[in-house]
């Protein structure tokens, strides 16, 4: 396992996995991301996971750049274990009509009918490599290839939170409002993205996301249950 530290600014590190991007890799990350938090270093403020690294931030008055490379360097030699279980969040979804206006097309473009799109999409647990882009919107890796698309040739000037889309080899979900270019097929009730709790993302770098089909009538009772404060999010803790 080859890692590499790279300055950012003056009081940043980022810490490289030279590995291809992997549930394995993940896995190792949280595990650096758990021993980093369990040791509460004076001098580190904050960190990042990502995709296939991490970047620390750090007061450089407390350390310095040679210090905390240091520090690093001894929690990637302990923080290798991967853990053997994950957790699978059900997302309940309203495919295609007016919630998922690029389904029809995207099925018109795969020689597909739209039911063949939504069987393939809801059935795979797509792993969250990141969190990023926008506040809670999760990088999600497992999209079938059968149905990978390119981004739309103009992009939406106004895509509805909880837009489910496709771009390229991803899908992901719209935590709020935003511009956005990707082909949404699909839309859940709930929030991704919810700044008043004390924890404000639903989703967390390696939890598996499972697409739910849901009716027009269960959506609307979700979207109650979750404006009201009532809707319990399904998690599953499973062996992998």
């Amino acid at each position: 396992m080859n890692i590499t530290f790279h300055p950012l600014g003056e009081a940043a590190v980022k810490l490289s996995y030279s590995e291809e991007v992997s549930p394995s890799l993940t896995s190792r990350i949280q595990a650096f991301c758990r021993e980093l938090a369990s040791l509460n270093i004076d001098g580190i403020s904050e960190w990042v996971p990502a995709y296939d690294s991490i970047t620390i931030y750090y007061e450089p008055w407390v350390l310095t750049y040679a210090e905390i490379t240091e520090i690093l360097e001894n929690i990637t030699a302990v923080a290798t274990e991967e853990s053997q279980r994950k957790v699978i969040v059900t997302i309940p979804t309203l495919y295609g009509g007016e919630y998922g206006p690029d389904l029809e097309e995207l099925a018109n473009q795969k020689g597909m009918q739209r039911d063949d799109i939504i069987h393939i999409h809801t059935n795979e647990d797509y792993l969250v490599n990141m969190i990023g882009f926008l506040p809670g919107f999760p990088y999600l890796s497992g999209l079938d290839e059968r149905i990978a698309a390119s981004r739309l040739d103009t992009p939406r000037q106004k895509v509805p939170a909880g837009s489910v889309g496709i771009a390229e080899a991803q899908t992901g979900v719209y935590p709020i409002e935003s511009p956005g270019g990707w082909n949404i097929i699909g839309r859940t009730p709930l929030r991704l993205f919810q700044p008043k709790r004390d924890v404000p993302f639903l989703l967390n770098q390696g939890d598996y996301l499972r697409f739910q089909p849901v009716t027009e009538k269960e959506f609307e009772h979700i979207l109650k249950e979750v404006e009201k404060g009532s809707y319990e999010v399904q998690r599953e803790e499973v062996s992998r």
